[in-house]
């Protein structure tokens, strides 16, 4: 890990020194092309030895941040603005999962037991907006509404559902088919059958919205300004 962190940082201040000479030497020649008017934002980016597996079919939102030790399923989506830091602990997210705008998904070092506390969400949930999950397990078909914040070794069983704004305390375990709400939570009422029926369609909807934005986002200057890359050429041609 040391060693690890020692090459990096070596790399990165080669890689700076570099590019602020080669910036020096155009500002001497009065050129400014160096000049990035594109954002230097990565929206999947490792920690020292720690590698995001983020699978081909997920979609990560260009503007959101995957970083480290975290593993995302197939067709789940991170959305615009999300951070899932996956650095002194792993994040893992299973498949067909929604993790909405402006989500904060942390983990922790250790918990009250003195383990290890990763995050770990599972297959077909969503987490709604603006939502923070910290050291906490949410399992399939779960529903964390928005703004709802999930405190360390909180338990959300499979196909329970927790209330937009709601504050989970530590060590907190929500069972299956249950509602809660409140801060801090408290249990509400059972889940009404069409609510329960409504958790896997909502996944599904993302998950079928989530290719819509993959297509767009992954569009070309050229499609993007209109125009494609054959016309562009025929286009470089005449003007010669």
């Amino acid at each position: 890990m040391a060693a690890a962190r020692v090459l990096y940082n070596i790399g990165f201040w080669i890689r700076e020194t570099g590019q602020a000479l080669d910036r020096a030497g155009c500002r001497l020649q009065g050129n400014n092309i160096f000049k990035e008017p594109l954002t230097r934002h990565r929206p999947v980016i490792n920690l020292y030895e720690k590698v995001p597996d983020v699978h081909q079919d997920a979609f990560v939102a260009p503007s959101a941040a995957v970083i480290g030790d975290v593993q995302i399923g197939a067709k789940s989506s991170v959305w615009y603005g999300c951070v899932l830091r996956g650095d002194v602990n792993s994040i893992i997210v299973g498949a067909e999962t929604n993790i909405q705008d402006h989500s904060l998904v942390h983990v922790g070092t250790t918990s009250l037991s003195g383990d290890g506390s990763p995050t770990v969400i599972g297959d077909k949930v969503t987490i709604g907006h603006s939502a923070v999950l910290h050291a906490c397990t949410v399992e399939d078909e779960a529903f964390v509404g928005m703004g709802a914040t999930l405190l360390n070794g909180v338990v959300i069983e499979k196909g329970a559902f927790v209330a937009a704004g709601a504050v989970v305390s530590e060590n907190t375990r929500i069972p299956a088919g249950q509602v809660w709400a409140g801060n801090p939570a408290k249990f509400l009422r059972q889940l009404k059958e069409q609510e329960a029926a409504f958790i896997p369609k909502s996944a599904d909807s993302y998950a079928e919205l989530a290719s819509i934005h993959v297509k767009e986002n992954s569009k070309s200057v050229e499609e993007i300004l209109g125009q494609s890359p054959s016309e562009e050429s025929a286009a470089g041609v005449a003007v010669q």
